[in-house]
């Protein structure tokens, strides 16, 4: 673009998706043998989305992204990178970014995934801001995820958690200061690495013809640990990028957690003195499906929940690695 760079990031539109297949909690109580009603009262959700035979991790990001592209109301050949945060791609190689910017038709778009795990769609928020502030061209971001193909049913911990779904924000140059990523906190604890995993199928333990089927699943190895560290990197990064951004939890209007489940959403409400009006959740009737939930969240509650320029968002989240972080986000 030719001038002075536009000094802030807005957000040009919102997609989201979910597979048709609902999986309910009544159904899953059935199958691993628990009373009615317990997985709700764990984990506050209800039902989830498990993808169709078939459909693939691209088809759901493609979903997702096009309609936040229907509603950014741009030339596609403007958007100058793709971001795609999942933890389940097409392929280990190629990565599926590049694919999905194509079936998209963003011509002139670079595509890269990123694998954040829960966090991910953070981290791609915060690069995608800062490619349009130095390159003032629009970023797609996509999370994205089918986790249901890596649920490990002998695992009750994990089993009852995890769900399929896309969500996408389309960002571009504004000509307001105060639009975009105004502060953010990114957090580590690699000491905690092997709390979430999935123990096979990377170069320390390769895919071989002995390899066990439950390797290739996902594992919670402390379901209470993931709790507490989960909590506290949401609670103290959250803490620290509002001082960052120079707000209060009263000057938030929107409050975006990672979907992890119930408890854990409750549990950092509580712990920043948030009301239950501010927090945006999507748990109950999707479930968890890592990095999507937050940019999910986002697009699906627009009809309810008017979002107005000028306001304060906070999102946070943490997961696997550890990793996680909060993001201060001025609409």
């Amino acid at each position: 673009m030719a001038g002075a760079l536009m000094p802030g990031v807005e957000i040009l539109g919102l997609g989201h998706y979910a597979p048709e297949r609902v999986v309910t909690s009544a159904d899953l109580e059935q199958r691993l043998g628990q009373e009615p009603g317990w997985i709700e009262r764990r984990t506050g959700i209800r039902e989830r989305r498990w993808a169709a035979d078939g459909e693939k991790l691209s088809d759901m990001a493609i979903a997702a992204g096009e309609m936040a592209l229907a509603s950014g109301g741009i030339e596609r050949n403007q958007v100058g990178l793709t971001l795609l945060a999942t933890s389940t791609p097409d392929h280990l190689l190629p990565p599926t970014a590049p694919l999905v910017a194509h079936r998209l038709g963003l011509s002139k778009s670079g595509g890269i995934d990123l694998a954040g795990a829960c966090a991910g769609f953070l981290y791609a928020l915060t690069l995608a801001d800062a490619f349009v502030r130095v390159h003032q061209a629009p970023v797609l971001v996509v999370a994205a995820n089918i986790l249901s193909r890596r649920i490990n049913m002998n695992e009750t911990a994990s089993a009852i958690l995890f769900a399929d779904a896309a969500g996408a924000v389309l960002l571009g140059p504004s000509e307001r200061p105060q639009a975009g990523v105004l502060a953010a906190e990114l957090a580590s604890e690699g000491a905690h690495y092997d709390l979430i995993k999935i123990a096979a199928g990377g170069s320390a333990r390769p895919f071989h013809p002995d390899l066990d089927e439950d390797d290739v699943k996902m594992t919670l190895s402390n379901g209470r640990a993931v709790f507490q560290r989960a909590v506290a990197m949401m609670t103290q990064t959250s803490r620290a990028v509002m001082a960052k951004a120079g707000v209060e939890s009263s000057d938030i209007r929107h409050v975006v957690p990672h979907q992890a489940n119930s408890r854990i959403i409750e549990a950092v409400r509580g712990q920043l003195g948030l009301s239950h009006d501010q927090v945006l959740s999507t748990v109950a009737g999707f479930g968890n499906s890592s990095a999507a939930t937050i940019p999910f969240t986002m697009s699906f509650m627009t009809g309810s929940r008017d979002f107005q320029n000028g306001e304060r968002v906070l999102l946070c989240a943490a997961g696997a690695g550890l990793t996680g972080g909060s993001v201060v986000l001025g609409l």
